[in-house]
């Protein structure tokens, strides 16, 4: 059974019901470290961002759900994410002062190759199971597999959690998908069934770790509505606060509310925010947009000030980059450093240019002059990125004819991880700003390099 419609039965759109299938990996990067070190299983692990064993320095990408348990989130400070869980004596042998607590956790750098490896294993198995297939994010994807399954019934009672009771097709071939996933990738999975995106994805979250939730048509309400308002897709702490203050509490109260009050105080996304609370979710699953932006970054074995080293390494950064952006047919308008100083100090630098090109020189060129200002300071890690993208194919390919006077610089501060660490929105996901997450920190374009 690799994807293919079951014989025998009506496939769903046949009988005019949409099937999606969200699937949504589970603590992802401390499940991939937990392969890699299996006595690691059931224990408390906490993937740090910028995370040195030495240091207590950095935020928290992912922690599982062992170490959530003892107030340990994702975006936390690797400082305060100690002081609620101590790390292991033996995960850092030259410690002076390992913990003497029991409860204690074993902590990891964040290792992306390992990440980016393990989850094109899991893509690979999506998308044999699944056209189309919209991948979110490197840990999530929602899958439309209306044509090779149905929300048929079959005997037997539902094994799966949700409003359903009897077992359906769609099922049965939702718990391949999981199990395929566990079996050939390693790492766990919960996978959310239902007749639209949003209610999908709902579902997904509803049982975690581990889950298998579906919600068949006509059922949609019956599992919406006596959820918190929280679970809609979309609704974060504040708007569910200003929500709470008419009286909107659980997604029943959202989905019956008037749409026109709702635009009143929210604007569009009031009425969005009711339809998906009904489970009205028209949108296709359609394929993942083009990136934004391309970039590459590494850390030195330790802090250095030494020129020629830190001129190396953005060359051989560049270079990289420019090499992603050309095989993949983008041009680019703008150049960025990033430059990490210690403790964890975040500077990024760009400068504009006036057109789009595709040139590995400008790249280097650039990359080189913005990494000037940091010429006298002690570095550990470095990046370069290349953002603003067109895919159009156009056929300036170099700078002749950019007037050197219209490169323009733009100074980052370095206070937002966000410039080069974070989800790029997509409108599949319509989130607003206080969105919740779901316990870990979205990397994007954060792609160390050897």
């Amino acid at each position: 059974m690799d994807g293919g419609t079951l014989p025998g039965t009506e496939s769903a759109s046949e009988s005019g019901d949409q099937i999606v299938a969200h699937v949504d990996m589970d603590c992802f990067y401390a499940s991939c470290e937990r392969r890699r070190e299996p006595e690691l299983a059931g224990e408390p692990v906490v993937v740090g961002m910028g995370y040195e064993a030495d240091e207590t320095h950095g935020a928290v990408a992912t922690a599982s759900y062992e170490a959530r348990a003892v107030g340990v989130e994702s975006a936390q400070p690797i400082s305060q994410a100690l002081g609620q869980l101590p790390r292991i004596a033996d995960v850092d042998e030259t410690d002076p002062t390992p913990p003497d607590s029991t409860e204690a956790g074993y902590y990891r750098p964040v290792d992306m190759e390992l990440y980016k490896s393990v989850a094109s294993e899991v893509k690979a198995i999506l998308h044999e199971c699944a056209d189309p297939v919209r991948e979110v994010s490197i840990d999530e994807a929602y899958l439309d597999i209306t044509d090779r399954t149905a929300w048929d019934r079959v005997d037997g009672a539902t094994a799966a959690a949700g409003p359903g009771t009897h077992r359906t097709v769609a099922e049965g071939f939702a718990r391949h998908v999981k199990e395929r996933i566990s079996r050939e990738a390693g790492v766990p999975a919960s996978v959310g069934v239902a007749p639209d995106m949003s209610t999908a994805k709902i579902a997904s979250d509803h049982d975690k770790p581990g889950g298998l939730v579906v919600v068949p048509p006509g059922r949609v309400r019956e599992f919406l509505d006596p959820l918190p308002v929280e679970a809609i897709h979309g609704v974060g702490p504040v708007t569910a606060s200003e929500l709470s203050e008419i009286g909107i509490t659980t997604a029943g109260d959202l989905a019956a509310a008037d749409p026109a009050s709702l635009e009143a105080r929210f604007g569009d996304r009031g009425p969005e925010l009711g339809s998906r609370a009904r489970g009205d979710d028209g949108r296709a699953v359609t394929p993942t947009d083009l990136p934004k932006s391309l970039s590459r970054e590494s850390a030195f074995s330790g802090s250095t000030s030494e020129t020629a080293a830190k001129r190396d390494k953005v060359r051989a950064l560049a270079a990289d980059v420019a090499d992603r952006a050309r095989s993949r047919g983008a041009l680019y308008r703008t150049i960025g450093i990033k430059a990490v100083t210690p403790p964890f100090d975040v500077n990024t630098r760009a400068r504009s240019l006036s057109g789009p090109v595709d040139d590995p020189d400008v790249v280097e060129q650039v990359a080189l002059e913005l990494l000037e200002e940091f010429a006298e300071a002690e570095i550990r890690k470095l990046g370069v990125r290349v953002s603003n993208l067109d895919f159009a194919g156009s056929d300036q390919s170099t700078l002749e004819g950019f007037d050197a006077a219209d490169l323009s610089a733009t100074g980052g501060d370095g206070g937002r991880l966000t410039d080069w660490v974070g989800r790029q929105p997509t409108d599949d996901t319509n989130t607003s700003d206080d969105s919740p997450t779901d316990g870990q920190a979205s990397l994007g374009e954060f792609e160390p390099s050897e």
